[in-house]
């Protein structure tokens, strides 16, 4: 017998060897309909596996990430087993879950794989998938799984596992197909009742230019077909919201071939914009004693040897710039945190000048793989609201504290209110991918989760994401239609201090380490503008739009009028601009309502005469007439009563 104990800290026993759809059919026959993996000792395995000793378990229904996980990563092989009997040639790369859906990479040979294939490979899923086939998973040395992937000529599969261990491989098979994996899976395919085949693409093998190009084809499955129709209907109302589509009807920024891939613009008014959120910032840094700091956009080679960002990072970097003197390098800067621990070393400190805090909205540069790019999310060039707190190990918690704080200002101010917070710890199991000692790493960890506990924040644990050198908290946000972006992030690192002999004098009058705390609310300002974008479909805040009013003459009759107003309105700090083209007022106002300014003022002959404006507001329609000045104290006092809660 062994012992289960359940997540209520229940205990019962069990006969050895009993399996996890067992568990939950003793539990109730509809609990087993339901569940679709189990973790056994903080393992996510099948529901089929066999429990042969004691254990703490937790069964996974639709809703756990762990479900999810399985039901994708099944659906995945589905895909595969579908793509081997429509194309028998065809070789596999790799097929993983990800967060909304599932993809395979696949090599189909002579044969091109294009979006009117989709619809067949879906209907042969869905083939597969109604034959309710078993899933069956099995242990195989490494020299048979080498053997039997060789043979059936899978040369990516055979790549694969030349770089496994021997005893940790295993195969899952269903109907004629089997697969390399890891697991875990569902029992069968029965459960997988709606599959969307969603597109394709390429991707390099294993992520390396110089290899071949994969054909790489998403999709996305079900229990049930209401659920497929629910996202398919969120995926259109992504496409309205695509924050590519809305920067260029705005005119907030571009991309330029001649300029170079993932090297965004910022045009007049996406500047506008962004200025206006890094003021935002600025002000609220000045309550928190932040000194704004600027450093150069390159840096010797040796700057990052030190820090430790040349080995971790160097082949993500661009290049490094040679110069003429024989043997210098300089790279285009990845990070600013070296820059600022170079400034920190400026003068001696001493106790009683921490912390320090210095900030800067520093630009940075990655040469990311031009199939990874995308928007202003994954770009080759982006600012970071960068700041590095330098204090004492008594001023961690504290410090850490506020920049919470910050945090949560940034996103009450923006009305991101629906997030959550990830702890990363290192990986005890994997040293080499860190920087630094076991004793300051487990100092820069307790104290990320004492300040999380004092906060009442409830964070959620991962193993083996921290930085390289050291571990972080981020903040997930989900976006008016639910989506989750990573923005804010802060990291408490022992590590570079140590690197860069930063000191202080201690009131012992004896050389110390200062802590550092790494720390970027919005995360990157294009990354940030792209969420925000897409989380309010363009109509951005009052106080934060590019341009709050527009002015609409019914006839060019009355442009001078609308000029002279846009002028007055303009000298008081309000953004305004005409709309003078020889169009219908109708016209006008459908136009100006895509741009989504939130303000529009009608101005015609009872206008002129009465000194007024007739005013309608973006989503809501006429408001009525109202004096200029009226008007203008409306909308002063609706931005001063944002901003002012804030600063």
């Amino acid at each position: 017998m062994i012992i289960v104990t359940f997540p209520d800290d229940s205990v019962r026993e069990f006969a050895k060897g009993i399996t996890g759809l067992q568990l939950a059919e003793s539990i109730s026959s509809r609990l087993a309909q339901e569940v679709l993996a189990i973790t056994v000792n903080d393992q996510i395995w099948d529901l089929t596996r066999p429990i042969e000793t004691d254990a703490a378990i937790k069964l996974h229904k639709w809703d756990d990430e762990e479900a999810k996980h399985a039901f994708w990563h099944s659906s995945a092989h589905l895909m595969a087993e579908a793509l081997k009997e429509l194309y028998p040639d065809i070789k596999f790369g790799i097929g993983p879950a990800i967060e909304n859906g599932f993809y395979y990479d696949v090599d189909p040979g002579e044969v091109s794989i294009k979006e009117s294939d989709l619809a067949v490979i879906e209907a042969k899923m869905m083939e597969l998938a109604a034959r309710k086939e078993a899933i069956v998973r099995s242990d195989i040395s490494k020299a048979d799984a080498l053997k039997h992937f060789s043979e059936i000529g899978e040369v990516y599969k055979t790549e694969m596992i030349e770089d496994l261990a021997d005893g940790t491989i295993t195969l899952y098979s269903q109907g004629n197909f089997s697969d390399l994996c890891r697991g875990p899976h569902l029992p069968d395919t029965g459960n997988i009742k709606a599959i969307k085949v969603l597109s394709v693409a390429g991707a390099y093998w294993r992520g390396d230019e110089k290899r071949k190009m994969l054909t790489r084809l998403y999709g996305i499955t079900f229990p049930k077909k209401k659920m497929l129709d629910e996202y398919l209907a969120l995926i259109e109302e992504a496409k309205k919201r695509d924050h590519r589509k809305i920067g260029k009807e705005l005119e907030l920024f571009m991309f330029s071939e001649i300029v170079g891939k993932g090297l965004p613009m910022w045009l007049p008014r996406g500047t506008a914009l962004r200025l206006r959120l890094e003021d935002f910032l600025k002000k609220i840094q000045r309550r928190f004693d932040y000194q704004q700091v600027m450093t150069p956009h390159i840096g010797n080679k040796q700057l990052y040897v030190t820090s430790g960002h040349y080995a971790k990072y160097g082949k993500d970097s661009f290049q490094p710039i040679h110069t003429p003197e024989e043997g210098e390098e300089y790279l285009l800067k990845p990070m600013n945190c070296p820059h600022h621990c170079e400034i920190y070393k400026f003068k001696p400190r001493s106790y009683k000048d921490l912390p320090i805090r210095f900030a800067e909205f520093g630009t940075v540069y990655r040469y990311e793989q031009s199939g990874e790019l995308h928007g202003l999310t994954r770009v080759r060039s982006f600012t970071q609201d960068d700041a590095h707190i330098f204090c004492r190990p008594d001023q961690v918690k504290d410090e850490f504290l506020k920049v919470m704080d910050i945090i949560f200002i940034i996103f009450n101010a923006l009305d991101f209110k629906n997030f959550e917070a990830q702890i990363s710890l290192r990986d005890p199991n994997n040293n080499e991918k860190y920087i630094g000692s076991d004793e300051n790493w487990d100092k820069a960890e307790k104290s990320i989760i004492d300040a999380c506990a004092e906060k009442g924040l409830k964070a959620k644990v991962e193993t083996g994401e921290a930085a390289f050198y050291g571990p972080k908290l981020d903040f997930i946000v989900r976006d008016a239609i639910g989506r989750k972006w990573q923005l804010g992030t802060i990291q408490v690192d022992y590590n570079l201090p140590e690197r860069f002999e930063l000191d202080y004098t201690g009131e012992d009058n004896q050389k110390h380490r200062p802590v550092m705390i790494h720390r970027a609310p919005f995360g990157s300002m294009e990354r940030f503008v792209a969420v925000l974008i897409e989380h309010t479909s363009g109509k951005f805040p009052l106080w934060l739009t590019p341009d709050q009013v527009v002015v609409l003459p019914i006839s060019e009759k009355f442009n001078d009028y609308a000029f002279r107003i846009a002028k007055e309105m303009n000298a008081m700090d309000i953004r305004v601009q005409v709309d003078d083209r020889n169009e219908k007022i109708g016209r006008k106002i459908r136009d100006n309502e895509l741009k989504r300014i939130p303000y529009m003022l009608i101005v015609g002959e009872k206008e002129v005469e009465n000194e007024e404006v007739a005013v309608r507001r973006q989503g809501e329609g006429d408001k009525g007439s109202m004096k200029v000045a009226e008007f203008a104290k409306l909308i002063t006092d609706e931005v001063n009563a944002m901003v002012n809660q804030y600063n």
